[in-house]
């Protein structure tokens, strides 16, 4: 057995059905009593909903997060922060949401209570990416890592098909890199196949009966593990190129994860014996890259980056900036390979070695 480290998230996590309901306890464990409440646009009637059951406990709303966290957005937040003078920031809605409260926590140390409506995963780490100038960088603190998230399947529901399957399959993708991470551990393996399987079971099924509670259940029990994944290991090619693709190209976040995970996952494979075999397993298929490729269709996701309108030259210049600050992988980062594969990903082709 290979030599590790193991950490743990300090995150406390309630699971369940009308979970939600709970946010006012956890707020007195927190021993606070004056909440900023966050979202998009699109969810802040949720938001409002939410915050009203807390009574003059919800001091605010700010409903404007948006995709990769762009640092003049948490600008124009912090105000609203002092304006109601909140000692705990609530979260409610998907990776944009959960990037505002984090940020938010990175300039103030506010706790965070997160209530994930997608499969994101963020909510389980202590990374944050932030946009600015065209260029999205990450770090690692745990100054942003919540205290508390509240998984509420009741909160999914809602969730369209076509958005669980994408948010389902960016959650693969951070099982997926954690199986061959330079710091992954047994424990963390057990929970990334575990992950896999249960995401690429679920996904499906929402789409043939977006009412079914089962499969929403399953979906988010395995978003849960892979934001442990990703919490808990270091990232690679994968989210290296969506992080380029997104920061200097404003691609969307779960469908940019959704087009290369399959590539990513063929250009690793010839290095990644081991996570291979354990997503074959995951996968119920000999060829893991292609059972992913495969998954994305089955839940109707556009499998081309030129259909999410990247250029071809955009493409090919995604695999150079992906050589700026690249990330540790387990295959060595070759210039006319990524290439190659951007070209197919650019096209939607199936994903090749």
């Amino acid at each position: 057995m290979q030599s590790f480290i193991y950490k743990s998230a300090p995150t406390r996590v309630i699971f369940g059905s009308g979970t939600v309901s709970q946010l006012a306890a956890e707020m007195e464990l927190l021993s606070v009593g004056r909440a900023l409440f966050l979202s998009t646009p699109e969810q802040a009637g949720d938001a409002e909903a939410i915050a009203a059951t807390l009574g003059d406990r919800g001091v605010g709303l700010y409903a404007n997060a948006t995709m990769h966290t762009p640092v003049d957005v948490t600008d124009h937040a912090m105000t609203k922060v002092a304006a109601c003078d909140a000692d705990v920031i609530v979260a409610i809605g998907g990776g944009s949401t959960i990037g505002l409260s984090k940020a938010i926590a990175l300039r103030t140390d506010l706790p965070q209570i997160v209530l994930p409506t997608s499969y994101a995963g963020s909510e389980m780490t202590a990374i944050i990416g932030q946009t600015e100038g065209g260029r999205k960088t990450t770090q690692t603190t745990p100054r942003v890592q919540p205290e508390v998230v509240i998984y509420d399947v009741d909160l999914t529901m809602s969730l369209p098909p076509a958005m669980a399957g994408t948010s389902g399959i960016n959650a693969i993708a951070h099982a997926v890199e954690a199986l061959y991470a330079q710091d992954r551990n047994p424990v963390i393996s057990l929970m990334a196949e575990e992950a896999v399987r249960a995401l690429a079971d679920a996904l499906p099924k929402i789409v043939t009966d977006p009412n079914a509670v089962d499969p929403r259940r399953g979906a988010l029990y395995g978003a849960w593990l892979c934001g442990t994944c990703l919490g808990s290991t270091g990232a690679a090619l994968h989210h290296k190129i969506c992080h380029v693709l997104g920061g200097t190209f404003g691609m969307p976040h779960a469908e940019t994860h959704t087009v290369m995970l399959p590539h990513v996952t063929a250009y690793n494979a010839p290095a990644a014996s081991e996570a291979m075999a354990s997503l074959s397993r995951a996968l119920g298929s000999p060829d893991p890259s292609r059972a992913l490729f495969d998954l994305s269709g089955a839940v109707g996701a556009r499998r081309a980056l030129r259909d999410l309108g990247l250029t071809l030259d955009e493409a090919v210049q995604t695999a150079r900036l992906t050589f700026e600050n690249a990330y540790w992988n387990p295959r060595p980062l070759e210039v006319e390979a990524l290439e190659s594969m951007m070209r197919r990903a650019w096209a939607g082709e199936p994903p090749k070695p």
